[in-house]
C-alpha cells in the first residue's frame, strides 16, 4: 500500500475518535481562559502531509517541530511512517490533549512529545525538520527565529504558505488534493 493510503487510513481513524478527547465540561480546560490564537486550527489533508515529510525526505533520524501542530497528525505520521521523532508545539490546550490522546491510539508515545507553548517562545534548534501551516504573516514573522536558531541544512517545510521574499529550493504541488502546494526551503550555511 502507498505511503499516502497508509496516512489517509491512519488519520481517517484518528480523526473519527478525535471527537471523543475533548476535554468535559467542567474540566481543566474550562478553568482556563481560551488562548488568543494568531491561526485557526485548519488540519492539513493526510496527502498534503504525505507530500510535506516526502519533500522534506524525513527519515529514522529526523526530529520533526511542527509549529502549530494541533492534534498532532503531522508527528504523528513522521514517526508512525517514517520512524523519525516529532515535536508538536500549539498555544491550544484543547489541540494539545488532542494530540496527545491521537499518539496514543497510534502508539507512537515513546517518539513523540507535544507542548502547549506559543510557538515564538519556543526553542527549535533541536529540529531537523520543520514544519508549518500557519500563514503567510506569522512564516515572515517565524522566518528569523528559524533562521538564528535551526542549524544549516535543516529542512522547512510549509503547507500553502510562502515566506515572502526567501525563494523556496522546491515547490511541489500536491495532486490528490488540488489546489494544495508544499514549499520546501533549507536553512543555509552561515
Amino acid at each position: 500500500m502507498r505511503i499516502h493510503a497508509l496516512i489517509a487510513v491512519s488519520f481517517a481513524a484518528l480523526t473519527l475518535l478525535t471527537g471523543c478527547a475533548a476535554a468535559p465540561p467542567g474540566g481543566p480546560a474550562a478553568a482556563r481562559p481560551a488562548p488568543k490564537l494568531d491561526v485557526v486550527w485548519v488540519p492539513s489533508a493526510p496527502e498534503v502531509i504525505a507530500v510535506m515529510l516526502e519533500a522534506a525526505m524525513v527519515g529514522p533520524g529526523d526530529i520533526v517541530y511542527d509549529l502549530g501542530c494541533g492534534e498532532g497528525e503531522i508527528v504523528i505520521a513522521a514517526a508512525l511512517h517514517y520512524g523519525a521523532r516529532g515535536v508538536g508545539v500549539d498555544l491550544d490546550p484543547e489541540r494539545i490533549t488532542n494530540a496527545r490522546l491521537n499518539a496514543a491510539r497510534a502508539g507512537v508515545t515513546d517518539r513523540v512529545t507535544f507542548i502547549e507553548q506559543d510557538l515564538f517562545a519556543t526553542d527549535v534548534s533541536g529540529a531537523t525538520v520543520v514544519t508549518l501551516y500557519l500563514g503567510p504573516e506569522i512564516n515572515r514573522r517565524l522566518r528569523p527565529k528559524l533562521l538564528r536558531e535551526l542549524r544549516p541544512g535543516t529542512r522547512i517545510v510549509s503547507h500553502d504558505f510562502s515566506m515572502g521574499e526567501w525563494e523556496p529550493e522546491r515547490m511541489v504541488t500536491v495532486p490528490q488534493a488540488p489546489g494544495h502546494v508544499v514549499y520546501l526551503w533549507r536553512v543555509p550555511p552561515r
